[in-house]
C-alpha cells in the first residue's frame, strides 16, 4: 500500500537546526507545507550534493511557506560534526533530524533494514499532515532541488485550485488542465 495521501505518522526525535539541538515531532508538520528529505548517511559522497543543492534554494522553499527537514539515521551529533567540518553542510539552515532508532524511516517506508540506513526518498507534505509528493531514488542517484521545488508548487496549486490537474513540465503561471469528457482524447 502506498503512503500517499495518508497522514504521517507520529514520531519524536532531536535534530540539529541553527546551531542547537532541538525537538521535532510529527506535530511540526502540521500547519505548514513540509519536504522531509531523507538520505543513507552523513559524511558520504552523494548524500552532501543533495544537501547542498537543496540548502541553496531553501530561501525559495521558505517564500513558498515550506520547511525543510533533512533525516537520515545518524544522531543529532553526527549532524552537528558533519555542520562544523564541511563547507557544503555548513550552508544549511534548515532542519537536520537524527533518527538512530530508524523509526521515522520505517514510519515513510524507506528503512533499509540490512544496512540501518534510510533510501534516498522525498515527501512533500501539506498543512493537514497528508503526504501528497513522493519520490524514491536509488542510492547511487542524487535527486534536483529544482525539480522538487517544481513539485512543490504543483501541489501548492492544485490544493489551492480544487478540479485542477498540473500536466507534464508544468511551471508556476502556466496553464493548467480542468478534467472533463470535454477533454478525453484531445490532449
Amino acid at each position: 500500500m502506498s503512503l500517499l495521501n495518508t497522514v504521517v505518522k507520529p514520531f519524536k526525535a532531536t535534530a540539529f537546526h541553527g546551531g542547537k539541538f532541538v525537538d521535532v515531532s510529527d506535530a511540526d508538520l502540521k500547519n505548514k507545507w513540509s519536504v522531509v528529505f531523507f538520505y543513507p548517511a552523513d559524511f558520504t559522497f552523494v548524500c552532501p550534493t543533495e544537501l547542498g543543492d537543496l540548502a541553496d534554494l531553501y530561501d525559495e522553499f521558505k517564500k513558498l511557506g515550506v520547511e525543510i527537514y533533512s533525516v537520515s539515521t545518524d544522531t543529532h551529533f553526527t549532524h552537528k560534526a558533519w555542520h562544523d567540518h564541511s563547507d557544503t553542510i555548513k550552508k544549511i539552515k534548515y532542519v537536520m533530524i537524527g533518527d538512530p532508532t530508524g523509526l521515522i524511516s520505517r514510519n515513510f517506508e524507506v528503512m533499509i533494514e540490512a544496512a540501518g540506513l534510510a533510501e534516498r526518498g522525498t515527501f512533500v507534505i501539506n498543512p493537514r499532515g497528508e503526504i501528497k509528493v513522493i519520490e524514491l531514488n536509488d542510492g547511487s542517484i542524487g535527486r534536483d532541488a529544482k525539480e522538487l521545488l517544481r513539485k512543490v508548487k504543483a501541489a501548492q496549486y492544485v490544493e489551492a485550485h480544487p478540479g485542477e490537474v498540473c500536466p507534464a513540465k508544468w511551471k508556476e503561471g502556466e496553464e493548467t488542465l480542468k478534467p472533463s469528457l470535454d477533454l478525453v482524447g484531445k490532449i
